[in-house]
């Protein structure tokens, strides 16, 4: 929930908000963000493998969740007050700066707590029931706040008939924000902490390694075939993700000439996607495999979601104010995201699964530094995809600070003709590098097995050397 509502007020808002509110120029603040993934980077392997080797009376992962609740909220609040005066270089200074220490923060909580999905259980099919789960509270904190803010804080009035470009309303946006974080956060932690005796722990004499020696390990680890494979295709559909979700509101509030009112009903349909997806991503993984059922949703879904922009284009679609718009939009966007949130729920599993397969040939469970991919490419459907909103945008000739009303049909038929074959061809790329992902259902039991029989002969052998070198534990 918390990684929802940050994810969401970044990629929706962010762009938004210092592009048509402030009056900085989109390539500046998309730059900006973009710039954020060199952090990302080198923070968020750092804390995958910090948290694979931690060890303490509260395991590995949860003294980084508790570390994280409150640092994150307070950084992604203060990232929504600019102090006065700034030009725009240093407004994207601003933004570069503060974003950086939010997705910090939150790799901080993300990646130890996606890693205990992995951990909380072995089982195939259990694993994405998990990560449905896990998805279904990112959705409501994603959307259930988008909506939450577009029914009481982006109130319409005379000045700013379209509530979401009234500055007033990013106050109690981002305070309300902050604190809902924090408070997932903690909960997250809390909630969780009653199964750390049953989780995976670090050895008592772990060995210590160089500065190298970490890295090799971590080099070898983002070397492996089935990793790398979903590693490719993560990054593709989260940066299509991304530049949909930092064009969205502009689609809305320029081309389909939407109320606040009406974008918060719009917004509601995320939850009801979610809702069908949860039960169904683990039903279409023992049908069709993770990896059949993460491709075929994700592109099918997409060729959906476009269509009543492609109908717009060629005059076909609704008008503007048509009393079948919003009901039509309703009916397309739920079907939509379904699809593309079982396609994430599958893949994620996929991610759980490799921390095993990966294990068998290593000797070495690194669920953090894998799950460091889930957090990295997260952060890229903020930075790399409102980088390419920018680029778009820009493309499309559209102007900032611009009037609802007074944008021409050319440039948002621009604006459509940029953005539909950029995302197609992201989750197209993406669908095809997955193509190279092997781990099924099958190998991963025989996985599991290899594993089992080796931690049952290290366990022999300690008690054997229990017994001739000193007591046994």
């Amino acid at each position: 929930m918390a990684s929802g509502i940050k994810t969401s007020a970044f990629s929706t808002y962010l762009l938004l908000f210092f592009n048509q509110v402030m009056g900085v120029p989109a390539t500046i603040v998309s730059t900006a963000i973009a710039l954020t993934l060199v952090v990302d980077a080198v923070v968020d392997p750092t804390i995958g493998r910090w948290s694979d080797r931690t060890r303490s009376r509260w395991g590995r992962r949860h003294p980084f969740l508790f570390a994280a609740a409150v640092p994150a909220g307070l950084f992604f609040t203060i990232t929504w007050f600019p102090p006065d005066g700034l030009s725009d270089f240093a407004m994207g200074v601003w933004v570069f700066g503060m974003a950086s220490l939010t997705r910090a923060c939150m790799s901080l909580y993300e990646i130890p707590s996606s890693a205990l999905g992995a951990e909380l259980t072995n089982d195939y099919a259990e694993r994405t029931r998990i990560f449905a789960l896990r998805f279904w509270f990112g959705y409501i904190g994603a959307f259930g706040f988008g909506a939450f803010c577009l029914y009481f804080f982006f109130v319409a009035t005379p000045e700013y008939p379209r509530g979401q470009l009234n500055p007033a309303g990013y106050t109690w946006f981002a305070i309300t924000g902050g604190v809902l974080i924090a408070l997932a956060v903690l909960t997250s932690a809390f909630g969780t902490r009653n199964r750390i005796p049953y989780l995976r722990q670090v050895r008592d004499r772990e060995e210590k390694l160089s500065l190298m020696g970490h890295l090799r390990e971590m080099a070898d680890a983002f070397t492996h075939k089935p990793f790398m494979a979903i590693f490719g295709y993560s990054i593709f559909k989260q940066t299509a993700i991304g530049l949909y979700t930092a064009t969205t509101l502009y689609f809305g509030t320029y081309v389909f000439e939407l109320s606040a009112g009406q974008l918060a009903i719009l917004v509601t349909e995320n939850l009801v996607a979610a809702t069908l997806a949860t039960p169904l991503a683990p039903k279409l993984a023992e049908w069709f495999g993770k990896r059949n059922a993460a491709m075929s949703m994700g592109l099918i879904g997409i060729c959906i979601g476009v269509m009543p922009l492609i109908l717009t284009l060629f005059g076909l679609f609704f008008p503007p104010g048509h009393p079948l718009l919003v009901p039509t939009l309703f009916v397309v966007g739920a079907v939509y995201h379904a699809m593309i949130a079982t396609s994430l729920m599958n893949s994620s599993g996929m991610i759980a699964d490799t921390v095993e397969d990966h294990a068998v040939k290593s000797g070495r469970h690194n669920a953090g530094v894998f799950f460091s991919v889930n957090s990295f490419t997260t952060q890229c459907a903020v930075g790399l995809g409102i980088l390419l909103a920018g680029l778009v945008l820009d493309a499309s000739a559209f102007p900032q600070d611009a009037n609802p009303l007074g944008v021409s049909q050319a440039i948002k038929n621009s604006l459509i003709m940029h953005y539909v074959p950029a995302t197609v061809g992201l989750w197209l790329v993406g669908s095809l590098l997955l193509l190279f992902y092997p781990i099924t259902e099958a190998s991963h039991r025989a996985n599991l097995e290899k594993l089992k029989s080796r931690e049952a002969e290290a366990n022999a052998q300690a008690v054997r050397d229990g017994a001739i070198g000193g007591a046994g534990r």
